[in-house]
């Protein structure tokens, strides 16, 4: 019988739920382009309950206590003798979320001898050290998709936030006051600006789709160029690289996996190309960009918003300048962790979970490192040392 350890954020501050806003979900079976949505089994959960912290457990304790594993489940990762450490020496599977990270680096790796398999409940598995695990065997798989479309639509808030000066003339409001020079004197309309994604993917194909019927132009880069019928429908321009498409935008997403090649791409060189007062907004990964760079960038003038839900580390301490920089729309890393995702991806660990108890493949979508290489979505999105 296994050992799985799951990492999960905390309970509210006031307690775990009793009630919701809204009663249940949309029914969803498959995503844009096909793909079907997590199938496990079984789930031991009410789709729109909060799964992702410690108390809803992804909805996995009676499933695999009813298999006779066990199941720790701890919100303490980081510091020195964490649970999560303490725990993860004779774990057999390690699940965590990319809100909340458990990283799992190459030294904690080596002190994990009964580890096999390491699950992102959700997409991103780059808190995972990748060379470790292609070195020792350990499978790394994430739920591809579960939450795509719900960061995508994060992606679209927070544009539209910046660019309408949302967030400051809210605050007017909270304060008491009707100051609306100060509320538009830094609004405008997204209409006729030109957007671009830095990668095409799940989410940043998503995201143009939803900010076409705005009518604006849209702007590409991705080393995997999309069909020539969907660059016709949304007519989208394609760049070759990040630096040749930035300096055309008034608005650029980052939607690209954190890896080598992508990580301090948005520095101050790359960042002094781009129009003075163009926004940035980054749901992917804090490393991508440089964090000294944003700031100065924003102090300056040259950006005229930074929004984004992704820190590094995770949790960002309080002193993290992020939080106090001007003109930014950060929130906790919550993008991709809306209820409707929370469902899926509980789903999905749960899915993964059977086919690796079962010995039967895991699909071949939700694959990052197996058999000790890259496979599946990993082959398509990450890249690993070379030895």
């Amino acid at each position: 019988m296994a050992k799985v350890l799951c990492v999960l954020y905390d309970d509210p501050i006031d307690g775990y739920p009793t009630s919701y806003a809204r009663d249940g979900l949309p029914h969803i079976d498959h995503y844009p382009g096909g793909q079907t949505t997590p199938s496990p089994s079984g789930i031991a959960f009410t789709p729109g309950q909060l799964l992702g912290s410690v108390s809803g457990e992804l909805g996995l304790r009676d499933y695999l206590e009813s298999q006779g594993h066990t199941l720790v489940v701890t919100s303490d990762k980081d510091r020195d003798g964490s649970v999560f450490d303490r725990e993860l020496v004779d774990a057999d599977v390690v699940i965590s979320q990319p809100f909340w990270p458990a990283y799992l680096t190459a030294e904690r790796i080596a002190r994990a001898k009964n580890l096999k398999l390491a699950v992102t409940a959700g997409i991103g598995s780059d808190h995972v050290d990748l060379d470790a695990a292609v070195a020792r065997g350990i499978t790394v798989a994430e739920v591809t998709y579960s939450n795509s479309i719900s960061v995508a639509e994060h992606v679209v808030m927070m544009t539209l936030s910046l660019v309408r000066n949302y967030l400051p003339s809210h605050q007017w409001v909270l304060d008491g006051g009707w100051n609306i020079a100060d509320c538009v004197s830094r609004s405008y309309d997204l209409e006729g600006m030109q957007v671009g994604t830095v990668a095409a993917g799940h989410i940043g194909l998503a995201v143009l789709r939803r900010l076409a019927p705005f009518d604006v132009g849209l702007h590409y880069t991705d080393r995997h160029r999309l069909p020539e019928a969907v660059e016709r429908e949304l007519g989208l321009t394609w760049h070759a690289s990040t630096a040749e498409m930035v300096p055309h935008c008034d608005v650029v997403t980052i939607n690209v996996p954190l890896h080598p090649e992508t990580e301090g791409l948005f520095d101050d060189k790359l960042l002094a190309t781009m129009k003075r007062g163009a926004y940035l907004i980054n749901t992917a990964r804090a490393k991508i960009a440089d964090r000294d760079a944003v700031v100065r960038a924003l102090r300056s003038g040259q950006l005229a918003g930074y929004a984004g839900d992704v820190w590094y580390p995770q949790p960002a301490p309080a002193d993290h300048p992020w939080r106090s920089m001007p003109h930014h729309g950060m929130t906790p890393h919550i993008s991709g962790s809306s209820l409707a995702a929370q469902a899926r991806y509980a789903a999905g660990t749960r899915e993964i979970l059977e086919a690796f108890f079962a010995g039967t493949p895991l699909r071949d979508e939700y694959l990052i490192v197996d058999k000790g290489a890259l496979a599946g979505a990993g082959a398509h999105s990450y890249s690993v040392s070379p030895t």
